[in-house]
């Protein structure tokens, strides 16, 4: 069993996948929403999960740095046991960034505030590197000239790219994203998604969460495909997306690839 981390260290094993899933379930009372998934994204990867709602593709995101406690199973994150019972989550959170739906940016704070927070209690940064960190990151989400405005004061898009730029201020190792778009007007999701594609072609390790298939189709080397909370089918997007194997999975792209029901890819 891997040791449990008691420390900020950095924690990432070259040997190891940056996350490994085996066996997860979770139940939320007698609802079973997780049926024993196994899972692994490797370092430098970008894996899209897709699915129906309801299928568990956000409780499985949840799962992999604790948000939601599994009900059996294990989850390794970045060569560390998540699931052991002494493992200080804390520590490997302060490696995985997470971008939410909703944003969850602090209303009462400015948008450098908001990406300078953390970094200082957390990462024990000061205030001015701390500030030189958030203002670089601002100005790689397009929003230099935003610093001083509160979450109120900007778009939908604009804030979800400042949640971007937080997340990505704690210098993370991986980035977790539930559905980034989801709660975004069309209009608003290609700055998004342009976003996402630049840190992918950079390199960062990436689980996605989402119902953008072309964005899954341009960008993932991976396609997970998700329904009653089991993976019923994964690989490369050519091959998930442009000729499934499972009919549920074909079932599931007649009705989403609709043309009425697509949104572009930003750039596209």
């Amino acid at each position: 069993m891997t040791a449990p981390v008691t420390s900020s260290a950095p924690l990432t094993d070259a040997a190891a996948p940056a996350i490994r899933i085996e066996g997860l379930h979770k139940s939320f009372g007698p609802r079973e929403v997780l049926r024993g998934i196994d899972l692994e994204v490797h370092a430098g990867e970008v894996v899209c999960v897709v699915g129906p709602s309801g299928s568990g593709k956000s409780t499985l995101l949840r799962c992999v740095n604790l948000l939601e406690q599994p009900t059996a199973g294990t989850v390794r994150v970045l060569g560390t046991e998540v699931t052991h019972p002494d493992v200080d989550i804390d520590a490997v959170r302060a490696h995985v960034g997470m971008v939410f739906q909703s944003f969850n940016l602090f209303a009462h704070r400015s948008v450098l505030e908001n990406c300078t927070i953390a970094q200082r209690t957390v990462l024990r940064r000061p205030r001015a590197e701390a500030e030189r960190v958030a203002r670089e990151n601002l100005a790689r989400v397009g929003l230099a000239d935003r610093v001083d405005a509160l979450p109120a004061q900007l778009s939908g898009g604009q804030q979800q790219r400042v949640a971007i730029a937080r997340a990505l201020s704690m210098d993370p190792a991986l980035m977790l994203f539930d559905e980034p778009t989801s709660a975004l007007d069309p209009e608003l999701v290609g700055d998004v998604l342009g976003v996402m594609r630049d840190l992918a072609e950079g390199g960062m390790t990436m689980l996605v969460v989402t119902h953008e298939m072309a964005f899954a189709r341009e960008v993932a080397d991976r396609v997970v495909f998700m329904d009653d909370g089991l993976v019923v089918e994964q690989g490369p997007p050519e091959q998930v997306i442009g000729a499934p194997t499972h009919e549920r999975t074909r079932t599931f792209l007649r009705r989403v690839l609709d043309p009425t029901h697509q949104r572009p890819v930003a750039g596209r």
